[in-house]
């Protein structure tokens, strides 16, 4: 009885890491939704992509090139934000623009065949097979709150927070205060009136793709220093959860996105360490059934004007 503690807060860490990738990816999701309505079956892609660029500025700089290591990790993550920034205006200009006023159905068909292009597109060019990736940042804190079993937190596990917060931080201050935010605000409330008072819609919404496209890459990289290996699969079932996370917290919101990518982060971690881990899937979306049966709307309701 006494390990119980020390394994939840195992867990509970475990999940919150997890979670923080989720929130990352699920951000894209739910700015696309708040401002054009429609989603972005292409993005979990362009998370994989990030993580593919990331280990190729690693190949490109070398491990024993003499950088420290959190210089070098800063160049992944700025190299990766910027590749697949690009790729995300281009998913914008070739699936969503061209099909803006068509009927819904059109645009999700187009994201779909983007995604499929995509995972394919890295499959031909890296191979289908797994790569690993060098651990640049190992060690683990560790402590004890009683009995035998050890509490590790690892020092990659750790990043992935720190830096998602940061992020979190940083966006809600750059929609809340800049000029482009206030723009993205109108958007989601009302593009027609938005368009008649001089915004550039469409420069908002290729920027909305964008941003989504640059955070998500900071995720892919996150996470593939984290677990040391990537293929080109990794984006589907990834982004799936972080749609999930973002339904969960109410797609649309900025903070639901958070709150949700968390909630899943800590639900799937824990069902699969009491549980089992064949069910961490059902379990969570399980819960994402159970939330919208009792609040379609996701768990912070409709979004407001300042929430997106």
């Amino acid at each position: 009885m006494s390990d119980l503690l020390p394994q939840l807060v195992q867990q509970l860490f475990n999940g919150l890491s997890l979670g923080a990738i989720y929130a990352l990816i699920a951000i894209g999701y739910t700015m696309v939704y708040g401002i054009i309505g429609m989603i972005n079956f292409a993005h979990g892609e362009i998370y994989m992509i990030g993580a593919y660029v990331g280990l190729v500025t690693l190949s490109a700089i070398g491990v024993q090139g003499g950088l420290p290591i959190g210089i070098v990790v800063l160049l992944m993550l700025l190299v990766a934000a910027l590749v697949t920034g690009f790729y995300g205006y281009a998913v914008d200009q070739l699936a969503y623009k061209p099909l803006r006023g068509s009927p819904r159905l059109i645009p999700l068909i187009s994201a779909i065949g983007m995604s499929i292009f995509l995972q394919n597109w890295v499959a031909l060019g890296q191979g289908a097979r797994d790569m690993a990736v060098p651990a640049l940042v190992p060690g683990a804190f560790s402590f004890r709150l009683g009995g035998d079993f050890e509490v590790f937190v690892p020092y990659a596990r750790v990043l992935v927070i720190v830096v998602t917060v940061a992020l979190m931080a940083a966006l809600t201050l750059y929609i809340r205060h800049s000029r482009m935010g206030r723009a993205s605000r109108a958007c989601s409330q009302d593009m027609h009136m938005a368009n008649l008072l001089g915004i550039d819609t469409n420069r908002v919404i290729s920027f909305t793709f964008v941003l989504g496209a640059m955070l998500a890459a900071v995720g892919g990289v996150l996470i593939a220093l984290a677990v040391g290996k990537l293929n080109p699969f990794i984006g589907f079932i990834a982004g799936i959860k972080a749609f999930t996370a973002a339904v969960l917290g109410g797609i649309g919101s900025i903070p639901g996105a958070m709150l949700g990518g968390v909630i899943l982060g800590v639900a799937e971690t824990l069902a699969a360490a009491y549980i089992s881990s064949e069910y961490k899937d059902i379990v969570a979306f399980t819960l994402l059934v159970l939330i919208l049966l009792v609040r379609p709307t996701g768990l912070l309701g409709k979004p407001e004007v300042e929430k997106v």
